[in-house]
Formats: structure tokens, C-alpha cells, sequence
């Protein structure tokens, strides 16, 4: 897998809207202003928008080629070191036929978001290039009153930094508070409240490595069987991380995808499993019993480590999971280490 090049102060960081459009919207147009100046004044970045990003939702779903564009320009130019997206959404897949993956391959650099991004980093991973599942504009940057710490530590140590061994700490705080995005609540917080489980190890022991391969559970149907779906030799000794949307899949539906997983045989050959913090927490019990009635017994793997209740996806707040990137899982310690540079 190439690594793209880190982070630092100065750098041109590229808004891109490759599926929901919704950023550009007069409605929350604000979000994309208050993220601008977050990643210029916290982080030092400068900050554009790609010509499309900010065109609404109604010309983006009828134009998904200009989405593809945007991110092929991006990739292309030369001036840019990092690619965030500005939400997630239903419909990437539909950019598949404008990408070319030889201008990803060709120009590496950052590329981070999550959700239905999922779509985007597999075309990354296709291309042979290291992309982050982490933090996107509208949804982290942009979190009304101040990015959680949690997460900005987050993008300072993986995006900016070179290290070889990064542990994906549980995070101390979490909440399921809502607030709308509407800019008369800008200077709202979500009120938080302490992770009083953290990391659970639903079945395995010891350690397990592999690298990192995964995303939004339920955009794996759309998925299965397209040019970017890993085959099964690609998945051999992975580690698999999955979460799940705020759709909130009922435990029927999340039931249906992991027997697809099984009926591939990719359960069979990996190493591990990181599971998300469920979106509010709900369903938190019940998917548990979901993994462990699939994966232990249908696909009778119980020796197979699954680690529970990480703080990645749709959870608040997030950290980061590289693509393709070696992870040790220890069950006795309830640890996920990174254990090689996410960078160069």
C-alpha cells in the first residue's frame, strides 16, 4: 500500500462533496464556513472547496460525474495535500464509472471521511493507496461550539505526525445528545457524559494482527460483487472493522449482512474484528448477541477476537482507522495498536 505524505501547517486541504450534497445548502451552508475556519485556525491549514462541492444537493445527485471530478481534480493537483469529505450520504456508488484509479495511485495524499465514504476509500484501496476512515467536515470539524478533543488528538497525531505505533484509545466521554444543525445553534454543545464500559471483547483471547480493512457496515449489499469489493483472497488475516449508521439497521438486518460476509468466506480467512460504538447507543446489547450468534456460531469462529464499543463511525466522538495498515488487537488488554507509520 503507498502512504501518502503527512500533514503540516500550510498545507492546502480540499472539501469534497461526493455524495450528499447537503453542504451547499443556504440551510447549512454555515457548517461549511465554521469548518473552514477550524481547520485554518486550529490546525493551520488553508482550506478550498472544489468547484462542485458547495452546488447543492439537487445538481449533485443529477450530476454525479462532477462529484468524480472533483475528487479526480483533487487528487491531480499537485498544490493539494489532503482530501476531506463534507458528509457522507446513500449514493457514491454511483461515481464509479468516472474514476480513474491510476490518477489516485499516481498522486497519493491524505483522503479522509467515513460512512458512505466507505465507497471512496475502497476506490483508494483499489488503487493501492492508504486512506483514513475519520472525521468529516459537517459532521466533526464543524461540531457546533468546539471540536471535541478527542478528535482533534485524533487528526494531530495521524495526519501530522509519523508514528510508528498509535494506540485507538477508548474515549473517556461520549454522548447520544441531539442537536439540530441550524446556525441559531452554533454555540450549542451536546451534553456529554462518561464511557463507563469502554472496549469490550465479545469472544477471543490473546492478540491478533492483520491490516486494516473495513467501513459502514451497511453499504456492503451495494458493494458485493462491484470492481472495488475486495475478493476473498484480499481479505486473508485482514483486520475487519464495521460500524453502523444512524439509520440504526434493525439486529434482522445486520443479521443478513454478516451471514453475506460468512457466505464469502471472509469470516473464514481474517484475523479480527472492530466493531463501532452502535449509533446512540442503541441496539447496544442486542448487536452483541448478533456477532457472537453469526460469527461463533453459524460461522463457527469463537476463537476469532471480537473487540466491541470503539469509538470510530457513527459514534461521538471518533477517532481514526487507517486503510491497509497493520493493527495488533490484545484481547487480555483491550487494546488496538497501530503498529507501523499511517504516513510518510
Amino acid at each position: 500500500m503507498i502512504k501518502p505524505g503527512k500533514l503540516k501547517k500550510g498545507d492546502k486541504v480540499a472539501i469534497v462533496s461526493l455524495s450528499s450534497g447537503m453542504l451547499g445548502e443556504r440551510q447549512f451552508i454555515h457548517k461549511y464556513y465554521l469548518g473552514k475556519k477550524r481547520l485554518e485556525e486550529e490546525f493551520g491549514l488553508e482550506v478550498v472547496a472544489m468547484p462542485n462541492a458547495l452546488k447543492g444537493s439537487k445538481f449533485l445527485y443529477e450530476n454525479p460525474q462532477a462529484r468524480a471530478d472533483d475528487l479526480m481534480q483533487a487528487f491531480k493537483d499537485k498544490s493539494i495535500k489532503a482530501i476531506i469529505t463534507a458528509i457522507g450520504g446513500d449514493d457514491t456508488i454511483r461515481l464509479l464509472p468516472y474514476i480513474d484509479y491510476d490518477v489516485i495511485k499516481n498522486n497519493p495524499k491524505i483522503f479522509m471521511g467515513f460512512s458512505d465514504t466507505t465507497i471512496n476509500h475502497l476506490m483508494c484501496y483499489k488503487a493501492g493507496l492508504v486512506s483514513f476512515y475519520g472525521p468529516s467536515l459537517m459532521a466533526n470539524i464543524s461540531e457546533y461550539g468546539q471540536m471535541y478533543d478527542y478528535e482533534k488528538q485524533a487528526i494531530e497525531q495521524v495526519l501530522f505526525k509519523n508514528n510508528s505505533t498509535y494506540e485507538i484509545k477508548s474515549s473517556p466521554m461520549w454522548t447520544d445528545d441531539f442537536v439540530f444543525w441550524d446556525e441559531k445553534n452554533i454555540n450549542v454543545t451536546k451534553k456529554m457524559k462518561p464511557e463507563l464500559i469502554g472496549y469490550e471483547v465479545l469472544q477471543g483471547s490473546g492478540k491478533a494482527r492483520g491490516k486494516l480493512l473495513g467501513g459502514c457496515l451497511e453499504l456492503a449489499p451495494m458493494l458485493f460483487g462491484s470492481e472495488i469489493w475486495p475478493s476473498k483472497e484480499e481479505w486473508k488475516d485482514k483486520i475487519l472493522f464495521i460500524d453502523t449508521s444512524e439509520e440504526e439497521p434493525s439486529c434482522e438486518q445486520l443479521t443478513w449482512i454478516l451471514r453475506g460476509l460468512v457466505a464469502q468466506g471472509i469470516v473464514d480467512v481474517i484475523n479480527g474484528i472492530i466493531v463501532g460504538k452502535p449509533h446512540g447507543g442503541k441496539f447496544y446489547q442486542e448487536y452483541k448477541e448478533v456477532y457472537k450468534k453469526v460469527i461463533a456460531g453459524e460461522a463457527k469462529r469463537p476463537d476469532l477476537p471480537i473487540i466491541y464499543n470503539v469509538n470510530f463511525g457513527h459514534s461521538i466522538p471518533i477517532n481514526i482507522i487507517p486503510y491497509g495498515i497493520e493493527c495488533e488487537l490484545d484481547c487480555n488488554q483491550k487494546t488496538i495498536t497501530i503498529v507501523e507509520n499511517m504516513t510518510i
